[in-house]
């Protein structure tokens, strides 16, 4: 965050999250191309003008959002406020999260999101695009004492019915 941001005499917390460690289409990364990338698919975003020159911000989206709580797990956030998150969300759109997963560079968010969602028997996982969806090799454990989830390869705590 800009050093500017910490002087100002407010008093609500800002929380930063890197996108660019996140995703690798960010406009800001990809240029023209990105802004065109978020036309077609449908990303909600606004054009400002900060400092003269032109840039573009996300709005965020249901999609985009449970993909950058998932990066906060295990440390920041718990897995069972994120279980019942994952729920509710019965809406998403297949489209918009098959090209955010496809962008994620994070293995471990993109297994998670697609153990949470199998976990949740939502029926918009049947119409992702998996193509393109890189979920790397070798195990990952997210917490001692958890069990392996042998589809993913991630370990999830014993309490959520791992199924390994």
């Amino acid at each position: 965050m800009p050093g500017w941001l910490g002087k100002l005499p407010i008093v609500t917390p800002f929380v930063f999250h890197n996108a660019r460690k996140l995703f690798r289409a960010e406009p800001i990364a990809a240029g023209l191309e990105g802004l065109k990338s978020a036309m077609a698919f449908d990303e909600p975003f606004h054009l400002v003008q900060i400092h003269g020159s032109l840039t573009w911000q996300y709005f965020t989206t249901p999609e985009r959002a449970v993909l950058e709580l998932l990066d906060e797990l295990p440390g920041a956030e718990t897995f069972h406020p994120v279980d019942k998150l994952m729920e509710g969300l019965v809406g998403l759109s297949p489209k918009r999260t098959s090209r955010l997963l496809g962008g994620c560079r994070s293995v471990k968010v993109k297994r998670l999101f697609l153990w949470f969602a199998e976990r949740q028997g939502h029926p918009w996982l049947q119409r992702l695009d998996r193509g393109g969806i890189d979920l790397g090799k070798g195990k990952r454990m997210l917490g001692r004492g958890g069990k392996l989830d042998a589809k993913y390869q991630i370990t999830v705590p014993v309490d959520l019915d791992a199924g390994g």
